[in-house]
């Protein structure tokens, strides 16, 4: 039996930047709002079995378009000299949708939304897919870290160490040594 693909999210990464609360806040450091929402996206992709594809425009720049392979399953995209993210967006779901693979965008903006729906992928405004980021990292919190149960029982030294140093330590408490080198020369032997 031949393994069903990877469903396939595109998120258009400045449009997320802008939406998100986390990210809003650093929009001051676009660098570091880049990684974050990188960071977020692979532990999301990685956890529900997405491939997912992160654009930002680079419009403005004299720069050639160059991916990033973050892993085998996340890959960011900055587009090159002239080209929009919508547009590289855009082309690659229709592309992959044309490869018969089930393709989920992620934008707020309204017109690219119609394009996507148009090419036959599946749309999720920013705030929507922001809703359910969070609600799968509360999944994994709770899966993985489940409760934290603290011992009902104390964990104390007397039961890990020998009776000469359990000594030792009982007249370091009472205060029966006058100085620290008298407590040293004492472990040292």
């Amino acid at each position: 039996m031949k393994k069903k693909p990877r469903e396939h999210y595109i998120v258009d990464g400045y449009n997320v930047i802008n939406s998100w609360p986390e990210l809003i806040a650093l929009r001051g450091d676009l660098s570091e709002a880049r990684d974050r929402l990188v960071h977020i996206l692979a532990e999301y992709g990685a956890y529900e079995k997405y491939n997912m594809t992160v654009v930002f425009d680079a419009l403005f720049t004299v720069d050639e378009e160059h991916v990033e392979k973050v892993n085998e399953h996340l890959e960011v995209v900055y587009t090159g000299k002239g080209e929009t993210a919508d547009s590289y967006i855009e082309r690659l779901a229709y592309e992959s949708v044309r490869r018969g693979r089930e393709v989920h965008v992620v934008t707020s903006d309204g017109a690219e939304q119609s394009v996507i729906l148009g090419a036959g992928a599946y749309r999720h405004p920013s705030k929507e897919f922001h809703r359910l980021v969070r609600k799968t990292k509360k999944e994994i919190r709770d899966k993985y870290l489940g409760k934290v149960v603290l011992p009902v029982s104390r964990n104390e030294i007397a039961s890990r160490v020998d009776a000469a140093t359990l000594a030792k330590l009982d007249a370091l408490r009472k205060g029966k040594y006058q100085a620290n080198q008298a407590v040293l020369s004492d472990f040292s032997e």
